[in-house]
């Protein structure tokens, strides 16, 4: 009988098995049941497929460089500095054309520094003095510019002096900049970007693959010349929504965000790079902290072989150009993940209804009645048969 009963098991295997349906003649769950089908269909074509593009394998890992290249000239005649004539080698910082660079639009001059004895800048707090014993012989002047040497000078009965140091000579003066480099906002950047796509081996530039030498002359537009990799300054900030003039003063930071979303499946030609430009070292509730600047020194020897130097503190417009992308191209197998997601979801619906049907609805327990059966024992399954 033991042999008999693993015989019927083991054969049992090769059964098919199909699921009993009740037809509930309710009008109120039938609606409500092909109203969630038709929500799940609506969202697996529209949403998952269409939009998402759920068939599609997807690749995130761009790789990128950044070359970039500025012309323009501009004059500034200063009582410090004279006449000059700045290009690009002068106004580009760094020189090399990376992906962020910083470019001069004014400047403060405090010429022929020399180390030696003179008096700390007032502006400097901890450099104030009553008395030569408020500086102390070889302490340093915190956030000033020098080592105090123990006098305390230019003493007033009305207000205090500052302490005497030993540093570069005269220190930096303090005044309110002015707009220098007036013609900045017509400098162009040139802007030259490679991507790469490892998994699916694409490789594309934001540079139009054309022998025609007049293209390299046009102005971006992202509705003219959305191919056009020149760009100039000024309406790059007005395309951040800033006027270029009032960010040359104090400088400012512009972040430049080229985004490549490419759909492999529509051919190379449909890979297109678009441009965002955001102010970046500006928020609603930071007012104070703006603008953007720096100190650069410019060392040099007289014919008597002293020591001299140029302080300079430069202001200007810091661009941030920042990449990012994503490809995809049809594969089976996300395909069929996302269809059969699908149809999984086509599970709510059923058992959603059937909740209703059994615990809501008045004549539940005649449903439930119906939907389950329980079976009694025979000699049969007593003696390791299931009956069915």
């Amino acid at each position: 009988m033991a042999a008999n009963g693993c015989k019927g098991r083991l054969l049992s295997l090769l059964d098919y098995r199909t699921e009993k349906y009740i037809v509930a003649k309710n009008k109120t769950v039938g609606v409500l049941y092909r109203l969630i089908q038709l929500s799940i269909i609506g969202y697996i074509i529209g949403w998952v497929f269409l939009s998402k593009k759920g068939y599609q394998e997807k690749d995130e890992a761009i790789q990128s460089t950044v070359i970039t290249k500025l012309k323009g000239v501009s004059m500034t005649n200063t009582t410090e500095s004279g006449l000059l004539m700045w290009g690009p080698e002068d106004y580009v910082i760094p020189p090399q054309g990376e992906a962020v660079l910083f470019v001069v639009t004014n400047f403060l001059e405090t010429p022929n520094q020399k180390l030696g004895y003179c008096a700390e800048s007032p502006k400097v707090l901890d450099g104030l003095c009553h008395q030569d014993g408020d500086c102390q012989e070889g302490k340093l002047v915190v956030s000033g510019h020098g080592l105090m040497s123990g006098r305390c000078l230019h003493r007033d009965e009305n207000a205090p002096g500052t302490c005497e140091i030993f540093g570069w000579c005269p220190v930096e003066r303090k005044f309110k900049p002015q707009s220098l480099l007036t013609n900045a906002e017509n400098f162009t950047i040139y802007i030259k970007n490679f991507i790469h796509f490892p998994k699916f081996k694409f490789s594309k530039s934001n540079i139009l693959e054309t022998t025609d030498v007049s293209y390299l002359k046009c102005r971006y537009d992202e509705k003219l010349h959305p191919y056009c990799p020149i760009f100039r300054l000024g309406d790059i900030t007005a395309r951040a929504g800033y006027n270029f003039n009032d960010m040359a003063t104090f400088g400012g930071s512009i972040g430049i965000q080229i985004q490549w979303d490419c759909d492999l499946d529509k051919g190379y030609s449909e890979c297109h790079p678009q441009y965002t430009f955001t102010r970046q070292d500006i928020t609603a509730s930071n007012t104070i902290a703006t603008g953007f600047n720096f100190r650069h020194a410019r060392y040099f020897k007289n014919s008597a072989g002293e020591s001299y130097r140029s302080l300079y503190k430069f202001y200007g417009v810091r661009f941030n150009i920042m990449v990012n992308g994503k490809a995809g191209m049809f594969n089976i197998v996300p395909t069929a993940i996302s269809v059969g997601s699908g149809l999984a979801l086509m599970g709510v619906g059923v058992f959603l209804c059937d909740m209703i049907l059994l615990y809501i609805l008045k004549n539940g327990t005649a449903y439930r009645e119906r939907k389950f059966e329980g079976s009694q024992q025979t000699p049969e399954s007593q003696s390791g048969i299931l009956v069915l």
